[in-house]
């Protein structure tokens, strides 16, 4: 006995829908490859921003562990001053330096996890092909010419500080010139981290999909 009709419009059945499917990811995978960064996240742009991310994870993790040697000097502190009555003369200067140290070098981990401020009530409302165009601008014309300016003037301060054998005012008087390394070295990693965010931006900007 014959079924009832198929209604007018009715979704396809499997077979159809699977082929349909399949016909438009290929569609998909043709449009995708044909742009500068291969297809499917296996272009070789793509691995340079995963190698880049994966270096950006690593260098934020083993920075991190700085929070111990402040924490720890903190405590010897209080109970060197509160307890004992004998101030420690060198825990002012290795506080700035570990917080600095931690804060500089962890600014690429923080770029990488798309942690800084920024302003995207407008930006969030946009298609992704914007968003990478927007993102992309302002890394080209805004974010390179501002980190090499930084490297620029933190080699300047690093180089006049081991020169002059700059030295801390306070009295345990140590050699600044290893923290002043901090500036260039945090603008480095920043350069590096933002390289990727760049082919992450051109990614979004011609094929309409974040990577």
């Amino acid at each position: 006995m014959a079924g009832p009709p198929e209604r007018s419009g009715a979704r396809p059945g499997g077979g159809q829908l699977s082929r349909q499917l399949g016909e438009s990811r290929t569609m998909n995978d043709h449009a995708t490859a044909s742009t500068p960064l291969g297809r499917r996240g296996g272009g070789p742009l793509l691995a340079i921003i995963r190698r880049i991310d994966r270096f950006a994870e690593i260098s934020g993790w083993v920075v991190s562990w700085l929070v111990v040697p402040l924490i720890a000097i903190m405590v010897i502190e209080v109970i060197s001053r509160y307890a004992l009555r004998f101030p420690t003369p060198w825990t002012y200067d290795l506080t700035y330096m570990l917080t600095g140290t931690l804060f500089m070098l962890g600014a690429a981990y923080t770029l990488r996890r798309d942690g800084h401020i920024r302003t995207d009530f407008l930006y969030k409302s946009f298609p992704v092909r914007w968003q990478g165009l927007i993102d992309s601008i302002a890394y080209l014309f805004f974010f390179f010419p501002g980190i090499g300016i930084f490297m620029w003037f933190g080699w300047e301060t690093f180089f006049d500080a081991l020169r002059m054998g700059e030295r801390s005012i306070s009295p345990w008087n140590p050699p600044l010139y290893p923290y002043r390394a901090v500036i260039p070295l945090a603008g480095l990693f920043l350069l590096i981290q933002g390289v990727s965010e760049v082919l992450k931006s051109l990614h979004a900007l011609f094929t309409g999909r974040w990577p």
